[in-house]
Order: C-alpha cells, then structure tokens, then sequence
C-alpha cells in the first residue's frame, strides 16, 4: 500500500510539469499581456520597463524555466493584478471552494443515491421512467443557465436567498450548491442504477431471500455494498472536479472561489496566477484520486486480501 500511495505522488512530478508548461505556453499565445491590464496611463517606455521587469519580453520557455525554479524554492510567484502572492491568494479562495464542494456533494448524493436505487428496484416502472428524464435533464441542462433561472426565481421574484457573493454564510451556498450538485446528480444516478441492476441479478441475493432476509437489508447492505466501487469512482471524479472550481457557477453566482479567481487571471493574462491556481487545483484532483483508491480496500474486500498478501510476498523475499 505505502509502495502505492508514494508511486501515485510521485506521477505528480509530470503531470504539474505537463500542465504548467501547457499553462505558459497557451497563455503567452494569447493576445496581450498583463500590463495591458495594469494600467491606461502608462508611456510607452513605462510599458516596456514593466515588461522587462516582469521578464515578458523574454523567451516563453526561459519565464517557464525561471518559474519552475522559484516553485522548487516554495514561491508560487507574485500577481501584480491583484498585488499579492499566489499562495496567498489560493488560501483566502480555497475554503469557499471547498465549502461550495461540500455542500456540492451532499446535494449529489442525497439525490442521486435514492433516485439510483428506487430506480434499480422498479426497474421499467414509471418511477423509473422519471428518475431517466431527471437524469437526462441534468445532464443537459447547463450549469450557467440553470443558474440564471435560480437566481431570478429565489433571489429576484421569491427574494428568500441571495445571489451573489458568500456573505451570507449557508444561505449564499444553497443556489450554487444546487447548481452545481444538479449536474454530477445525473451522472451518479445512472451509475447508481446501472450498478444496482448488475448487482440485483446475482445468485447471493436470491439465496438470501430465499432465507428470508428481508428485502430493505437485501438492498440496503448487500447490493448496495457491492455496487459501490462504481459509485465511488464517479464520486471521486466529480469531487475532484469540485476542488478545482467550478468555473462557470462560480462566475454566474459572483461566488469568491478559485474557479472565479481562475477565470480573473485569464482575462487579465496573469500567467503566473493561472499557472499557480490550476497547478493547486491538480494537486487536489490527484490527492482526492488517490484517497478514493485507498478507500476502494475498505469497501472490496478483494482489494484488501490483495494488499495482504503481495505483503506478505514481500516479507517472505525479503527473508529469503
């Protein structure tokens, strides 16, 4: 397992690398640059002294290579547009990130589960039927557009929730929450279910019903048991998606996550800011990937006698 667990961390390496120079290279493809945002009133030669001092008017790969360097010393770089440093940046946006993830989540689960499992257990009934139109509305739907219609329902006509910002606490996560849950609900409930039938089908089941165990233990704790690895991995992917922002929900609600703070550095071609957000938000996918596949030992019994014994394998080489 720790073999494992130090395997995955170390595929980090590349993959930031990957990314950040995917990050430098599209961006200094982009028309402009940051000091066209910084200012109108600069001269020409006020223009071009800030460029060298921010190195732009130097080589792509040498700003790349000079960047990696001050990351290996710990500096994520400093962002002129917002006068601060990039880690400190990421500190004040990364909790409301991960509150909106959170509360993301549970909206997620606490629809998608239910839907899931009724949906398995009436299979072709009408019930099922409309979990399926659900479904595929939520997977049609799109984010900024479901968004608007909230916002003009609960916060313009009704006036019961806010609509913008995060100052109201648990209130001002409620629309967006939705929003976003709404979305990765229907690709959970369609995994759900599918999981749920494959499991259904299978012989243990009918012998425990035959033994007269009763049907919600039957769903509840032995199909749903063994229906969860599939759960979990659409349950990993999509809370990875999360932490790195959800870019579009968080720009309609206004919402001070990474996401919106993302999209502010795009706009103003802060590289530096871009490059360190989206490299946060990798690490996170990949820590969030990593503890969904240690919780797959927990949930699959399979998982967990294979660890045991290639230790075991282990121990044995090692005293042979």
């Amino acid at each position: 397992m720790y073999r494992y667990i130090v395997k995955r961390i170390l595929v980090l390496i590349p993959v930031i690398i990957g990314v950040s120079l995917l990050i430098f290279v599209m961006m200094d493809l982009a028309p402009g640059d940051i000091v066209d945002y910084l200012g109108e009133d600069y001269s020409l030669e006020d223009a071009a002294a800030m460029r060298h001092e921010l190195g732009l008017d130097r080589s792509v790969f040498y700003r790349y290579l000079v960047y990696m360097k001050d990351l290996l010393r710990g500096d994520m770089g400093y962002s002129p547009m917002q006068n601060s440093d990039i880690w400190s940046l990421y500190k004040q946006r990364f909790p409301n990130t991960l509150k909106l993830a959170l509360a993301s989540m549970i909206v997620c689960v606490g629809l998608s589960l239910p839907l899931g499992i009724v949906s398995a257990k009436h299979r072709g009934s009408g019930i099922d039927n409309v979990s399926s139109v659900l479904s595929i509305l939520g997977l049609s739907i799109p984010n900024f557009w479901l968004g608007m219609l909230l916002i003009i329902l609960f916060a313009v006509k009704l006036k019961i929730l806010p609509a913008f910002g995060a100052d109201d606490g648990i209130l001002s996560l409620i629309l967006p929450a939705f929003t976003v849950g709404t979305g990765m609900m229907a690709t959970m409930a369609r995994t759900t279910r599918s999981a749920m039938l494959d499991v259904l089908s299978q012989d243990y089941l009918r012998t425990a019903r035959s033994q007269g165990v009763p049907e919600k233990t039957v769903v509840d704790k032995l199909a749903l048991r063994n229906a969860l690895i599939p759960i979990i991995t659409v349950f990993g992917t999509q809370l990875g998606g999360c932490f790195g922002g959800a870019l579009v929900t968080e720009n309609v609600f206004t919402y001070p996550g990474v996401g919106q703070m993302i999209v502010k550095g795009i706009k103003s071609s802060d590289t530096t800011l871009v490059c360190g957000f989206i490299m946060m938000s990798v690490i996170m996918i990949c820590v969030v990937q990593l503890a969904i596949d240690i919780l797959y030992a927990f949930v699959d019994p399979r998982l967990k006698s294979q660890y045991a014994s290639s230790k075991k394998k282990q121990k044995k080489e090692a005293v042979a």
